[in-house]
């Protein structure tokens, strides 16, 4: 009997443990608190899980790009305050600012009402239900698309073009798609479909696969483009941040280390730049 009791009182700790765990993943998100959730894929369906500490960017910090920041900046306003505004897809090189500038908007009007629902790419398909969830919500919601591309036989691109017009179900007022891509065109191209090319009174009309293939990109009605830094760019963003630790790019050597940095890694990028900075004051700042 005494075994039986025993046995009886870890059971009840184990069934405490595995509620405490259990539960807080069926609970809604508390959006007046969440800031940014994540939409979660399992074998038993998905779920939005709330993101504890979202990534905090400051639109002060990102540098190099102002053209962009105003246009994103100005779209997502017009969004906040319920007038038109478009899906962006913000294209162009690696490491300039694309991901971070979508963020800066969660620091920017996380007061105001915007909530960042993350998704990955491999769970577009999910995207009608997502919207079906958030889409009754008193909060104004951008759906972050990372990375964005498709291969020939990926059918999840239907789901995002099925959201980004609206579909049979009609558009939801408080979503808005923000997706980078490192290429303009998010199905991949070919030479061969340069022959589906034809002419009629003399005007020139794609093939259909061509067509399709533009059509996606199109139905972003906003398109930001990103480019690579120059030298002398990539330098006032290291100096920027090396700044912000106390520290100054002006001396020679100092150049020449971050430039070494940046050729090291084949890229001039901002967030080379930014990692320059962290590894220098890093070491300036060691003591052993």
């Amino acid at each position: 009997m005494d075994h039986f009791e025993s046995f009886l009182q870890r059971a009840e700790k184990l069934l405490d443990r595995l509620e405490l765990l259990v539960l807080p993943s069926l609970l809604p998100i508390d959006w007046s608190v969440a800031l940014a959730a994540r939409w979660h894929k399992s074998s038993y369906g998905g779920k939005l899980e709330e993101v504890r500490f979202p990534h905090q960017v400051s639109l002060s910090d990102l540098q190099g790009i102002d053209i962009q920041k105003t246009r994103i900046n100005r779209n997502t306003s017009q969004f906040i305050q319920g007038l038109p505004s478009n899906n962006v897809l913000l294209t162009g090189a690696r490491g300039t600012g694309k991901s971070s500038l979508i963020k800066a908007m969660l620091t920017q009007y996380g007061n105001h009402g915007l909530r960042l629902v993350e998704v990955d790419k491999s769970d577009l398909r999910d995207l009608p239900d997502i919207v079906n969830i958030i889409a009754d919500l008193d909060y104004r919601f951008i759906i972050f698309c990372d990375d964005l591309s498709f291969e020939d036989n990926d059918p999840s691109y239907k789901s995002l073009k099925a959201v980004l017009d609206g579909s049979l179900g009609g558009y939801a007022e408080n979503v808005l798609i923000y997706a980078t891509s490192n290429r303009r065109h998010l199905l991949p191209e070919y030479m061969s479909e340069n022959l589906e090319t034809h002419h009629v009174n003399g005007e020139i009309h794609p093939g259909e696969t061509t067509e399709e293939k533009i059509s996606l990109s199109e139905r972003f009605g906003l398109w930001v483009p990103f480019y690579p830094f120059s030298q002398e760019e990539y330098l006032d963003i290291a100096e920027y941040w090396l700044k912000s630790y106390g520290l100054d790019l002006q001396p020679p050597e100092v150049r020449s280390e971050a430039l070494r940095f940046a050729m090291e890694r084949g890229s001039r990028s901002g967030r080379v730049a930014w990692q320059f900075a962290r590894d220098f004051a890093g070491r300036s700042m060691l003591h052993d």
